[in-house]
């Protein structure tokens, strides 16, 4: 029996190592139309930045060394340019002599990945992707040559974008970011958004939101409102999409989203043939539908499941997809899992929020970071939709706990009750997932009414009256517009200044909110507390300006 894999990196190695050590009978071919099959992609940007400093760091397997532990025969320089389902046969060219030869195979996985989307042409600025070795070969080659201080553009602002910014600068380019988008990192809602935005510009880099590049001078990109930036280098960022071709071609099924559409186990429409990793549909774990999800421990898990099909060990269908991914952006850590905020909007579904700002652990204990958290959650069972967490240590984990949880099942109420790691250097005694779980249950409850950041204004024009509980001295630091100050500690014997009618509280964070809001509510005021305070309220509308 032979198996071909089209495609080597995450998913085509991680299906050939698993294969082999199911099958040591099976002849398994690869075919890799670059010069590397096995190496660190998510690494590439740090080595451009100097924290990876070897280059040979980033290969991790040969063509030799697979041969040598696994008995793979791999292909390095070798393109499949078209699939024949029918004869069961590739054709296969060489890149190095331009000759093509057809191959026979019993079983065939394509894990061809995703290919850069195409940008606007910068043609007098050399301009590069980050997504192989020869990239970063080629980009620290402009580099070398444009000096110690180069200017360089990078077109787009989500995950790979922002690492190239964050690598850039460190090596000490002055670096500019475009991206279409009004808001960097577009997975995030807004108010999540800005403090990112917010640590960009405050370590100076120049951030052109809502601008496109339209053309180029030497030495010079021309934006499309109209400004240029100097650049000795473009660094191409501003997306990824299902690199579909040879599917198209040899009439496998291509699902609504662009992807390879493939079952639970990976197989496509064509006996025979499966596909995995970046270019091929995953199902979504909210709804089911078919997504598209480039992450690297999608494609590995996948490519082993495949593995496990062809050799017959692996009868389950693969998990629905979460969307967990994480990024390091100038020392500020950004975190997601499942859906957004404008996502939700998008689908019409409906949802409840809670936002926190806790700290990464006990904050008597020095150095402590600050990290904002948000919970989407279904208000009819209570359901996480998804997360979103932007701060410093502490991230990482706080968003692992919570991918757990979902992929498990518990609620939002129930993240109050897991017992979780505590010493005062490594969190708090009331961790802040679970004081995301007591958020979460007080509002699911109805022990604390909200209203979100985004819903201040419309309720001051119902005829709300807003109550900053925070001191004297935080209120003149910053206050939102028509807010009455009235101090928590005094609140019980002062509310009767208040006016007759709907009552929205707000403290710094939200805590002190709702125990302003629960004094009032036993008071017999109609109240609701600012969800995440005033700094939830002015990130967002920092980010809406």
């Amino acid at each position: 029996m032979r198996t071909i894999i089209i495609g080597g990196v995450a998913a085509g190695m991680s299906a050939a190592a698993r294969l082999r050590r199911l099958d040591e009978a099976r002849q398994i071919t690869v075919f890799e139309r670059g010069a590397y099959v096995s190496f660190a992609n998510c690494g590439l940007p740090y080595h451009v930045g100097g924290v990876i400093p070897e280059r040979s760091s980033l290969l991790l397997q040969t063509p030799e060394s697979l041969a040598s532990r696994f008995a793979l025969e791999v292909h390095v320089h070798h393109e499949v340019v078209a699939i024949d389902t029918a004869a069961r046969t590739v054709t296969v060219r060489d890149l190095v002599t331009g000759a093509e030869r057809s191959e026979a195979y019993d079983d065939l996985v394509i894990a061809t990945g995703a290919t850069a989307s195409p940008g606007p042409s910068a043609g007098h600025v050399p301009t590069h992707t980050l997504r192989s070795v020869e990239d970063v070969d080629r980009v620290l080659a402009v580099l070398d040559q444009a000096g110690p201080s180069p200017r360089v553009l990078v077109v787009g602002a989500g995950f790979i974008g922002l690492e190239a910014v964050e690598n850039l600068h460190a090596r000490g380019a002055q670096v500019t970011v475009v991206s279409r988008g009004e808001q960097v990192l577009s997975p995030l809602d807004p108010e999540m958004a800005a403090p990112v935005l917010q640590t960009l510009r405050g370590s100076g880099v120049d951030v052109r939101l809502g601008v496109t590049v339209t053309g180029s001078e030497p030495g010079r990109v021309l934006l499309s409102d109209g400004s240029s930036v100097d650049a000795s280098l473009v660094v191409e960022a501003s997306g990824v999409r299902p690199d579909r071709r040879l599917a198209d071609a040899a009439g496998i099924v291509v699902g609504a989203t662009g992807g390879i559409a493939v079952d639970g186990r990976h197989r496509t429409s064509a006996a025979h043939v499966w596909a995995v990793g970046d270019g091929v549909e995953k199902l979504d774990q909210l709804d089911g539908a078919p997504t598209l999800v480039t992450m690297a421990g999608l494609a590995n898990r996948h490519g082993r499941a495949v593995a496990d099909d062809i050799a017959g060990t692996g009868p389950e269908d693969a998990v629905p997809a979460l969307g967990t991914g994480i990024l390091g952006v100038l020392g500020t850590t950004v975190a997601l899992v499942g859906w957004s905020e404008r996502r939700l909007v998008a689908a019409g579904r409906p949802y409840r929020i809670v936002h926190t700002h806790p700290a990464s652990h006990a904050t008597y204990y020095p150095g402590a970071e600050p990290m904002a958290m948000k919970l989407l959650v279904d208000p009819a069972t209570d359901r996480i939709l998804g997360a979103q967490i932007v701060g410093g240590e502490g991230v990482d984990k706080r968003i692992d706990v919570i991918a757990v949880a979902m992929a498990a099942g518990l609620t939002a109420s129930a993240l109050s009750q897991l017992e979780l790691a505590y010493a005062p250097q490594y969190g708090s005694a009331k961790d802040p997932v679970n004081m995301l779980g007591y958020v979460a249950e007080n509002t699911a409850t109805g022990v604390t009414r909200s209203v979100q950041w985004h819903e201040v204004a419309a309720a001051l024009d119902d005829g709300a009256v807003l109550v900053d509980v925070r001191s004297p001295a935080e209120h003149a630091a910053g206050a939102i517009p028509g807010a009455v100050n009235v101090p928590l500690d005094e609140l019980r014997t002062r509310h009767g200044e208040l006016p007759v009618g709907p009552v929205v509280v707000h403290c710094q964070v939200g805590q002190r909110g709702h125990t302003a809001a629960r004094l009032l509510m036993q008071l017999g005021h109609d109240v609701r507390n600012l969800d995440g305070g005033y700094k939830t309220w002015a990130a967002g509308t920092a980010a809406a300006a």
